[in-house]
């Protein structure tokens, strides 16, 4: 019976201070958060880029009154997550975690805040800008192309240049966004060939870019 604790003493013994102290770390070390609040200037830019879809909108976006919402950051994607959730998810460690909620965008290498396709359904819900493409020149659009006015079926009214602009369907169905290249009544003037709107995202992006979904994959 003596035989096994000796051994064990012995190998204890074998291993180095240095193994010994990071064991001991590894094992009270607190786990690493899944997920935290925006710090100031990262919640700055985020609501900035919402700003330039929703306009004013943004206060029903923020403070819903059917289901309280919060943004929360989990390697570098910001999430609009459902307040019931992200008490939910709390409990679980940052590497098992792999999205929560609506991934609204990413911060680059550079801290640089970018909406994602993930933000579609939000913008839509509340855009103050629509653009509306041709069937002819859906499929193109959601190969990532810009939007040309030979494929420009309809337009909201008063829409400045360098609106956050939503794309739909001719069949309301919206299909991605971007930045509206001219004003409503620039683009009644405009050649057919001519750019009325700067490609940002599509829903085609769910088949080409699949791997970039699930957060570590492609960062």
């Amino acid at each position: 019976v003596a035989e096994p604790r000796a051994s064990s003493a012995r190998n204890a013994a074998s291993r180095s201070p240095r193994a010994r102290l990071a064991s001991v770390r590894a094992r009270f070390a607190p786990r690493a958060r899944a997920m935290r609040p925006l710090e100031e200037s990262e919640l700055e830019q985020v609501l900035a880029k919402l700003f330039q879809f929703v306009g004013k909108n943004i206060e029903q976006v923020l403070r819903r009154a059917d289901a309280p919402h919060s943004l929360r950051l989990h390697k570098k994607r910001v999430y609009y997550v459902r307040d019931e959730v992200m008490r939910r998810a709390t409990s679980v460690g940052r590497e098992q975690l792999v999205a929560l909620g609506t991934c609204l965008g990413k911060f680059t290498h550079s801290d640089k805040f970018r909406l994602t396709i993930g933000a579609l359904d939000v913008l839509a819900a509340h855009a103050k800008y629509k653009m509306w493409v041709k069937p002819t020149s859906e499929m193109g659009f959601m190969y990532g192309n810009h939007l040309l006015k030979s494929g420009l079926g309809r337009i909201s009214e008063n829409t400045p240049a360098n609106a956050g602009v939503v794309i739909y369907s001719m069949a309301d169905v919206p299909v991605g966004f971007g930045v509206a290249a001219k004003s409503t009544q620039d683009c009644r003037k405009l050649d057919p060939s001519a750019i009325v709107a700067y490609h940002l995202a599509d829903v085609g992006e769910y088949l080409r870019a699949e791997d970039t979904f699930v957060s570590g994959k492609k960062d």
